[in-house]
């Protein structure tokens, strides 16, 4: 049963960050905007840019509202966010938000995804429901992005049409229950594995519309290494649920 949340749940933000100073500042201080409960904390992968630096500062500028996490060298994405919601799941706040730094999420879509965190124990930002897309992408990765979330979804048999978003609101002890810990991949195969997780755990899932933008400075984190991984995992995720519905336990 979904616990209700007041009127204004407090809400930890994750943002991991590698070389995103020059779009740091101007995202934490939009989701800092809306609103009291909003807190923000950058989880940097020794950015050499000077990303951990100019977050540090923002935090010193807003005490009691953004934290920053060091890590001491570029570990991955799956890595990042498990230890930022290590950190997040720490300070108790009523739910966990995950987000890009580069603005592909818009910090003013936040309140309504947590909105939607009163019926559902995840909740994820769609791009392919009614309402969502995509902007700013030229057709090669519009095509790549639809093809790869309509593989991931038939091939796992599940409901959720954007199964690559890695904009979520969670309630915590969702994320408790999928063993955030054991989580093995990183990319887009982080937020496939992770959504699976959590379908499989019983979980209330729902998707909120939303409009990805194509980032406008810095440079995009996508890679060969990070496709060809969840197209992987998807199979493996797939296997996995074969061997539990036989009833041979998984490896």
């Amino acid at each position: 049963m979904i616990e209700p949340l007041t009127d204004r749940p407090s809400v930890v933000v994750i943002v991991p960050t590698y070389n995103e100073r020059p779009n740091i500042e101007a995202l934490v201080l939009d989701v800092l905007e809306q609103g009291p409960q909003y807190r923000v904390l950058v989880v940097d992968d020794g950015s050499p840019d000077g990303t951990g630096d100019l977050a540090d500062a923002l935090a010193s500028a807003n005490p009691g509202r953004v934290e920053v996490m060091h890590r001491s060298r570029k570990g991955g994405l799956g890595p990042a966010y498990i230890a930022g919601f290590r950190c997040a799941m720490s300070m108790a706040p009523d739910l966990i938000a995950q987000m890009d730094a580069d603005f592909s999420h818009d910090p003013n879509a936040l309140p309504c995804l947590v909105a939607a965190a009163r019926n559902a124990d995840l909740v994820v930002g769609s791009r392919y429901v009614p309402g969502g897309g995509t902007e700013g992408w030229p057709l090669w990765r519009r095509v790549l992005s639809r093809m790869g979330g309509t593989y991931a979804r038939v091939a796992l048999g599940v409901p959720i049409a954007d199964l690559t978003s890695g904009f979520k609101v969670w309630r915590p002890a969702t994320l408790e229950s999928i063993a955030i810990d054991t989580l093995r991949s990183d990319g887009y195969a982080f937020t496939i594995e992770a959504t699976w997780r959590a379908l499989r755990s019983g979980a209330r899932v729902t998707e909120v519309p939303i409009i990805f933008t194509e980032r406008v400075a810095g440079a995009s984190k996508l890679s060969r290494r990070i496709v060809v991984e969840a197209a992987l995992l998807v199979w493996k995720l797939r296997w996995e649920l074969v061997r539990s519905t036989s009833g041979k336990p998984s490896p």
